[in-house]
């Protein structure tokens, strides 16, 4: 049973390596921080890339916690040297991807810092962020130390229904 299982997380590996090798990535210097789960870079030629993290969400602006997520991922990456392993475009046109920051993954970073949510709608290939989430929240750290945090996505529905 165990030789099974290491088998699976062995194949697991290979294919996901294997699918980041194919990836499209870009690299640059981290020029501007929006939030917690958006920033700005510069490649080598100057061009602009505005990039959303994958699969997590963290707090608006405006909402409890927002601006110590901004913080965050502006410790871990603002006037860094960023990889970003493209995954999507979104609706708004932003790059979508895995952002790597002088060697510190900002996506998982954010959730081990209690400062982001998985994003269940978008966390697909992303399962092991989960129990980053659960340690943040057993550990109390950042957004949990809220008895009731409120996700980003039911703060942004509340105020279109406002």
């Amino acid at each position: 049973m165990i030789k099974y299982k290491i088998q699976i997380i062995l194949l697991a590996l290979t294919l996901t390596f294997s699918l980041a090798t194919h990836a499209e990535t870009i690299d640059g210097r981290v020029v501007g921080v929006s939030d917690g789960d958006t920033l700005t870079m510069l490649d080598a030629g100057k061009t602009q890339f505005k990039i959303r993290l994958a699969a997590i969400d963290a707090p608006e602006k405006a909402q409890a916690f927002g601006q110590s997520g901004k913080e965050k991922l502006s410790d871990i990456c603002y006037g860094k040297q960023a990889s970003v392993t493209v995954v999507d475009t979104d609706r708004y046109g932003r790059t979508v991807g895995e952002v790597v920051c002088d060697g510190t993954n900002a996506n998982e970073a954010m959730i081990q810092s209690g400062l982001a949510w998985v994003y269940r709608k978008y966390a697909k290939g992303y399962g092991h962020f989960y129990a980053f989430e659960e340690d943040a929240k057993v550990a109390r750290r950042g957004l949990w130390a809220d008895p009731n945090p409120t996700a980003p996505w039911e703060w942004r529905k509340a105020k279109r229904n406002h």
